[in-house]
């Protein structure tokens, strides 16, 4: 296939489709924005619902073409321009694949590699990066969102306001880090990168911390977003089945992917019922990432693999959340992934304890509402990192 062709059609199709936006759709949601009656929640302002409409139309536009803007990759370590500092990390060491993840890694034919890391700290500090702890100081290791097969770790990349706000919000966090997993791709592109070589790279940036700077696990806070919080949860439970390395403090899951199969597609259920409230289209948006993601494995992984799918209602093996760190976890009342959610937070309820699982739901909102920055989701968003800065210094 002509790549470079497939490139410059694919700069035209978004040329068009950007064209159309501005002179026809803009204008259209703008009017029909303006009764409150037929905004997509009652609770929603103008603002909101012209946010909304743009995202759905950008994330569906980046799914088309496979990416309209090219993010930072896992193939190059780029200046962070003043907001934090990055590093080569070196590959976690293959004594660390065992088990399973060591078969399905073979499978797929990958294998740990040396990756960029990217590090931020609170505004207005000069604390060196790889510093030791100060006392009560907690570390924050961040996992992107984007369906595993858009945006990036960079501090530049939209979701970098995660860490920003937390930096911003919680007292005891001074630092956090992030590591540029390798994002999947598939048809019509070439086939790299699937499950579980994102999981690989996980584990790569916690080795980095635990073992390289020594950081004790206990302080560390794994938070995951979307795909990330999937791929925080995959490394956990990778760590507790396998012995590898400690487990960290706490998990923080913010709107995590954790269903990839169709167990929580049904009449009535969030993916049908939250259309109108979340910037995802199902069928659109989701279809080719988790193709991209599952790979030689098959669609089928998404459905009865823990590691791919914990909040899976098709699991033919009892899953369980026994061992795992105390956790927070959010979800937006109007995304379409709420469902699994629940799903996911009812059984870590049952496994870990009620008093060890925290859970935040606002209604109305869309998918991983909290990297919006910009207060179209505030005081909701506000309230969201309130309530997370609490969980975290108790």
């Amino acid at each position: 296939m002509n790549y470079g062709r497939l490139r410059h059609v694919k700069y035209l199709y978004f040329a068009y489709k950007l064209l159309e936006t501005t002179l026809i759709l803009v204008p259209f949601w703008s009017l029909a924005a303006i009764p409150r009656s037929w905004r997509p929640h009652k609770s929603w302002t103008w603002a909101r619902t012209m946010h909304a409409n743009l995202v759905r139309r950008f994330y569906v536009l980046s799914n088309d073409v496979g990416g309209i803007v090219i993010s930072p990759s896992s193939r190059s370590l780029l200046p962070t321009l003043g907001f934090g500092s990055g590093l080569w990390v070196d590959p976690a060491p293959m004594e660390l694949v065992t088990g399973n993840l060591k078969f399905w890694a073979s499978a797929a034919s990958v294998s740990p590699v040396k990756l960029p890391g990217y590090w931020r700290h609170k505004p207005k500090t000069s604390i060196q990066l790889e510093a030791p702890l100060m006392p009560g100081e907690k570390i924050v290791y961040a996992l992107h969102g984007g369906a595993y097969t858009l945006l990036s770790a960079h501090p530049w990349d939209i979701t970098s306001s995660i860490q920003r706000g937390l930096l911003r919000r919680v007292d005891s966090v001074h630092r956090t880090f992030s590591i540029e997993y390798r994002l999947s791709s598939t048809k019509p592109f070439a086939a790299a990168n699937p499950f579980p070589t994102a999981l690989l790279d996980a584990l790569t940036g916690y080795n980095y911390l635990v073992n390289t700077l020594q950081i004790p696990p206990a302080d560390i806070v794994i938070e995951g977003h979307s795909a990330g919080g999937n791929l925080a949860l995959a490394l956990v439970r990778y760590l507790i089945e396998s012995s590898a390395l400690p487990l960290p403090g706490a998990l923080l899951l913010l709107s995590p992917w954790c269903d990839l199969g169709t167990s929580h597609v049904y009449p009535g259920s969030s993916m049908r019922t939250c259309v109108k409230t979340d910037y995802i289209v199902p069928e659109d948006s989701l279809g080719y990432s988790v193709d991209a993601f599952t790979g030689p494995f098959g669609v089928g992984a998404a459905e009865f693999n823990p590691y791919i799918s914990s909040a899976s209602t098709h699991l033919t093996t009892p899953i369980s959340f026994a061992g795992f760190p105390r956790t927070f976890i959010t979800a937006g009342g109007g995304e379409i992934l709420r469902d699994s959610i629940r799903t996911l937070h009812q059984r870590m309820k049952a496994d870990i304890g009620k008093d060890r699982v925290e859970y935040f739901e606002p209604p109305g909102l869309p998918h991983d509402f909290m990297v919006f920055e910009g207060g179209f989701y505030d005081p909701e968003r506000r309230d969201a990192f309130k309530a997370i800065a609490e969980w975290v210094e108790s």
